[in-house]
């Protein structure tokens, strides 16, 4: 079937409510241009501009999202309240670096080599050296950067003899025998290379990866303290090097203090200057665990009550921009970097879909799998946007946009564009976000990327899946079904319960068509 084809099937298949939708959407949208004609020519200053990214977070946590959530979430749902909040965002992939490193260059991990999993404890960087970030494009535009949280995109670790990892290996991941004899090789005094200040954050502050070695606060470029104990993973995942008494339930709260006195900081001595804030926050991944004061708080267990204190962390970064008189002059964004894995907290952690079970709870909410699936629940994500007085205040879209356009959109805001070659699989959608053009998609096609490697294509509500199964964390064997894809059409069947491969070939066979061409020269190429 032609493009063309394609299309005007998918046309005949919207049903009504839709056509309503787009309609009021572009009310609000011209309500929105002709607001912005009265506004002060100030307006037009680049924003200061904060992602909140939230770790595992899924599209069915917030209230605002699903009115069935046991889990009080009122800072995200006052965010959207007054900003607006998208339907249909999805992360690049269905778990956690391939997303960060799509948000910072704006493209899919998978050109990288990176075509399934995460990076691993110890691992080298991702990012490549001459590859320029969205922070490093910001700062060429006047901005200040910030990384607050969570990195898990690798570091260039230096050892005893005076070299880094990167003198010895040019790799993208280290085999097992490689990590087990590098750890001890690893010198924790020394400045760390390849991280976040080596890809244009002027500041970090964090742990890198919650339930990953080692187990300490890292500042800038150096350890703030040695890790000379050693996490036996019953607690808080791998095993490996510890600072002395550290308790993982003090790093959300550490963290989102740092965020806020970073604002408080910017204002009182850098207000002139815009700014970027990456906040990426450490829950509710794995190893659950939330403050004394908020268990319990929740009908979800203690997953519940680490997403209401995530969402606590969203609120002390608002309240900071209050207090500092920055609200109209900072867009924020809050979304997470893949769906949830659905642990109850049991143990730090649980079974898979055990909050679901206990406490019928659904994170996926109405979608179906989990984190790392490339079904639905495994890059649906959260997406909200507020701006006062430039994102109009209580809209919601349906406009398809996947987590590396964050890259175009917020670098068009500051007056700038990506240089050739970088950031190919983003979007700008900065005027659509304030009212300035209608808000229907420019966005023809997404690709999702499984933890496995299992690919999908989007186009339009038709989903392509190029194999069997989840791809991921959901346990699968293809069940009865003897497709060898997967399609379905997401406006009637937003569940995935209906393989559509075989009685609709020709959608079908465009559909692999496209994502094979697309994804090919890549996986062919490798790491």
């Amino acid at each position: 079937m032609t493009t063309r084809a394609l299309d005007g099937l998918t046309a005949r298949r919207s049903d009504g409510r839709m056509l309503r939708a787009s309609w009021c959407a572009a009310l609000a949208a011209l309500a929105a241009c002709s607001s912005l004609a009265h506004r002060p020519a100030a307006d037009s200053r680049a924003p200061n501009v904060i992602v909140v990214l939230a770790d595992d977070l899924g599209p069915g946590d917030p209230r605002c999202y699903n009115d069935e959530s046991k889990i009080a979430t009122p800072r995200i749902d006052r965010l959207a309240a007054e900003g607006m909040r998208f339907t249909d965002a999805h992360a690049p992939a269905s778990v956690c670096t391939p997303t960060r490193y799509g948000i910072l260059t704006g493209r899919y991990a998978w050109r990288r080599g990176l075509q399934n999993g995460v990076l691993a404890p110890f691992d080298p960087p991702l990012i490549e050296p001459d590859r320029t970030t969205l922070p490093e494009a910001l700062r060429a535009h006047g901005y200040r950067t910030a990384c607050i949280g969570k990195w898990h995109l690798g570091w260039d670790w230096p050892l005893l003899d005076g070299t880094h990892l990167r003198d010895e290996f040019d790799g993208l991941r280290l085999d097992a025998d490689r990590r087990t004899s590098l750890v001890p090789r690893i010198d924790f005094r020394r400045p760390i290379a390849g991280g976040p200040l080596a890809h244009g954050f002027d500041v970090y502050f964090g742990c890198d990866v919650p339930n990953h070695p080692p187990y300490a606060w890292v500042e800038g470029d150096r350890l703030l303290a040695q890790p000379t104990d050693r996490n036996d993973a019953t607690i808080y995942g791998h095993d490996g090097p510890m600072t002395p008494g550290w308790d993982h339930s003090a790093v959300l709260p550490a963290i989102t203090q740092r965020a806020a006195a970073w604002i408080d900081d910017h204002a009182h001595a850098h207000r002139e200057q815009p700014f970027f804030l990456l906040f990426a926050l450490t829950a509710p991944h794995t190893p659950i665990a939330p403050t004394s004061r908020w268990s319990g708080t929740s009908g979800a267990g203690s997953y519940g009550d680490f997403v209401a204190e995530t969402d606590w962390a969203l609120g002390v970064v608002l309240d900071a921009l209050a207090r500092n008189d920055l609200d109209r002059d900072t867009m924020v964004v809050f979304t997470s970097d893949n769906g949830s894995p659905q642990y109850d907290g049991t143990g730090h952690e649980g079974a898979l879909g055990s909050v679901k079970q206990r406490f019928g709870h659904d994170p996926s909410r109405p979608w179906r799998g989990l984190k790392g699936d490339v079904w639905e629940g495994g890059h649906r994500v959260p997406f909200v946007v507020r701006w006062p007085g430039r994102v109009p205040a209580g809209a919601t879209s349906d406009e398809p946009l996947v987590l590396t356009d964050l890259y175009r959109t917020i670098l068009a805001l500051a007056g700038g564009a990506p240089e050739p070659g970088d950031a190919e699989d983003s979007l700008d959608f900065s005027a659509a976000w304030c009212g300035t053009a209608p808000p229907r998609a420019r966005r023809e096609t997404l690709i999702h990327h499984s933890s496995r490697g299992l690919f999908a294509i989007r186009v339009g509500p038709w989903k392509l899946v190029d194999g069997r199964g989840s791809g991921g964390f959901t346990p699968d064997d293809g069940g009865a079904d003897p497709a060898e894809g997967q399609l379905f059409d997401l406006a009637h069947d937003p569940g995935e319960t209906t393989n559509l491969w075989s009685s609709e070939p020709r959608i079908a066979g465009d559909l692999l068509q496209r994502l094979r061409r697309i994804v090919a020269p890549a996986v062919a190429r490798g790491p």
